[in-house]
């Protein structure tokens, strides 16, 4: 099978570190093809941000017909609804993907994410996915998403420092890292702090596959119904 693995956003370094921890939890026979958009943000911190990078997502997915399923690399679900009105194979974000495997291993879980600006998008996600009740707490790190590709920053320090915060004061029993560009980070932190500190990116991966080998196809009734033509007129 292929999976095709966007990061919406364009910085190349931080989709090709996506691409290498899919690939490393990916099937043998399974075929990740990681990309990202020509024009768009940098990097996806807010409303703003997800909204100016929707074009270059959207147009992705159309240039990749052939793919069995679609993983949208980016914490906030960035453009999830409307591709999964774009096609009918399994679209799974890596925040959604994140949040219910962390459910399903944890009681209460923690996220910690980049900036306080992002807070608010991944709060109402959680409603909207029934998880909120299962989520102690959404805590920013104050990094933002452009020093996780600075392997001089203090970025994991900081991080860190967070999710002892989560296990201290929110007595959290599971952290999901909220940035794609965390995803090197997840191993070492749950060695450091001995509780399941989840990756969104390779838990989409994942579930892609499942659903791909399963044979499942995303619903075309009601929300999720292919796009009207609008007639250019």
């Amino acid at each position: 099978m292929q999976l095709l693995v966007i990061n919406p956003n364009t910085t190349a370094s931080m989709t090709e570190k996506i691409g290498t921890a899919a690939k490393r939890v990916s099937l043998p026979d399974t075929q990740v093809l990681a990309v990202n958009p020509t024009k768009g943000p940098a990097s996806i911190q807010g409303y703003y941000d997800e909204a100016v990078s929707l074009a270059g997502l959207l147009d992705v997915v159309e240039q990749h017909p052939q793919a069995d399923a679609i993983v949208i690399a980016c914490f906030d679900d960035t453009g999830l609804d409307a591709v999964r009105c774009m096609s009918d194979k399994p679209v799974v974000g890596i925040g959604e993907a994140g949040y219910h495997f962390a459910s399903m291993l944890s009681n209460k879980f923690s996220v910690v994410t980049t900036l306080a600006r992002s807070v608010p998008a991944l709060e109402h996600n959680l409603h909207r996915y029934g998880l909120a009740a299962r989520c102690s707490s959404v805590r920013a790190s104050e990094v933002p998403v452009l020093e996780l590709e600075n392997p001089h920053s203090d970025a994991r320090q900081k991080i860190s420092e967070e999710i002892g915060r989560a296990i201290a004061e929110d007595k959290a029993e599971a952290i999901v890292l909220g940035c794609a560009g965390m995803t090197d980070l997840a191993q070492s932190l749950s060695d450091e702090h001995q509780l399941p500190v989840l990756d969104g990116v390779v838990s989409a991966i994942s579930l892609c596959e499942s659903m791909v080998r399963l044979g499942f196809r995303t619903s075309s009734l009601g929300g999720y119904a292919r796009p009207i033509p609008h007639n250019p007129n």
